[in-house]
């Protein structure tokens, strides 16, 4: 087995003593000592802000780049038996690191693997998510193709229950294939024992219990049409109504525009991208919360404003977090400091080249304190935090 250390998280490498190869990082003064140990790279004191689409967190104690199945396993299994700290690191999108860095293990999955069997699609973790979306599309297959520009990887997918503009991965995804760090066995789980709901599952439940290896779903082959458009802003720009389809590659495309208009594809040029997309999740209230919720509102500005609400089912109601975030006075471009609300887009915390992971925390619990003062809703953040919390 051969564990090689991530060509992108370190720069010039030159000869040091003892076979050790030291690292000039991106980062002014910083250096990274890479040795091979058994067999295995490991790249130390490795810079992890490069990894992410924050741009932002300190160094990994230690930093392994996966490219297969067994080489993830058996670094989770090393981490394991010898008490390490894990954290896990497919594309980035969804991570706040924190300044001081990770005193452990990266795990950078970085598995390549793209199978097609009629409708029947399996992804390696470590495919860039965005890319499988589009060669779906290209095959003529519908299901995934409103989930185009999301950045990150295939394994994330079911962790967050990844969805946009009117589609879920929960509504395809057959199976999950994962490294179950409890039983010590590669395991296979059906989509119904996932325990899928909004932004959630049985993996973001037990984060540290499985490591997704492989992800599975069943498409649909509608003959190069989409599924069903099912968000309004999607039908409203393709000119359609809720339910019809049209072409997969236009609706793929479609959503890409939208999604870029709120800078929510990746851009190194845009600094409104250098971000987590959504940062908090849209809040689900019981039909009491929201009555009260409902009164805020009216309170705050006016009897004739109505909040956006959408049935959750099981007597809940969601509603719109960006909403909720604008009119606590929280307005596209907002803040003083290198980390900013996005100017596309009100639910888009972002770095504008100098931030500090410290710099975007103020800001976001500023924006859950306001929200909270404003409206008695708190807002939950979307990324996983590591070595820092809201």
């Amino acid at each position: 087995m051969a564990l090689r250390a991530s060509s992108s998280s370190a720069g010039r490498a030159e000869t040091a003593p003892s076979g050790a190869r030291v690292c000039r990082g991106r980062a002014a003064g910083h250096r990274c000592v890479a040795r091979t140990l058994g067999g295995v790279q490991v790249l130390h004191d490795a810079p992890l802000a490069p990894l992410t689409t924050f741009r932002l967190g300190g160094p990994a104690a230690r930093l392994i780049t996966a490219t297969t199945d067994a080489e993830v396993v058996a670094a989770v299994r090393e981490a394991d038996d010898s008490g390490t700290p894990l954290l896990i690191v497919g594309g980035g999108s969804n991570l706040v690191i924190g300044d001081k860095g990770f005193d452990g293990t990266a795990l950078r999955i970085a598995t390549t693997g793209f199978a097609l069997d009629g409708a029947r699609l399996e992804l390696a973790a470590g495919e860039v998510w965005t890319d499988a979306v589009a060669r779906t599309v290209d095959a003529g297959l519908a299901g995934i193709e409103c989930l185009a520009g999301i950045p990150g990887s295939a394994g994330a997918t079911p962790i967050q229950n990844v969805g946009a503009y009117g589609q879920e991965v929960s509504s395809t995804i057959t199976e999950v294939i994962a490294y179950d760090r409890k039983d010590r066995e590669t395991v296979t789980i059906a989509n119904a024992d996932c325990d899928f709901s909004y932004r959630h599952s049985r993996f973001k439940a037990d984060p540290d219990r499985f490591v997704v290896l492989r992800v599975r779903f069943q498409l649909e082959d509608a003959g190069g049409m989409s599924a069903p458009i099912a968000y309004p802003e999607t039908a409203r720009t393709l000119g359609v109504e809720a339910g019809d389809r049209v072409p997969a590659a236009v609706a793929r495309e479609t959503v890409l525009k939208l999604r870029a208009g709120k800078g929510m594809v990746l851009d190194p040029e845009d600094h409104d991208s250098w971000s987590a997309g959504s940062f908090f999740t849209n809040p689900i209230l019981t039909d009491e919360q929201f009555a009260v919720f409902h009164a805020r509102v009216a309170e705050r500005l006016g009897p004739d404003v109505a909040p956006p609400a959408y049935p959750a089912g099981d007597g809940r109601v969601k509603t719109s977090a960006a909403w909720l975030i604008d009119k606590a006075g929280f307005t596209k471009g907002y803040g003083q400091g290198p980390a900013r609300i996005s100017t596309k887009h009100t639910l888009a915390l972002t770095n504008r080249g100098d931030a500090t992971t410290e710099d975007l925390l103020a800001l976001a619990r500023e924006v859950v304190a306001g929200v909270r003062d404003a409206f008695g809703i708190t807002l939950v953040n979307e990324p996983v935090t590591v070595g820092v919390s809201l």
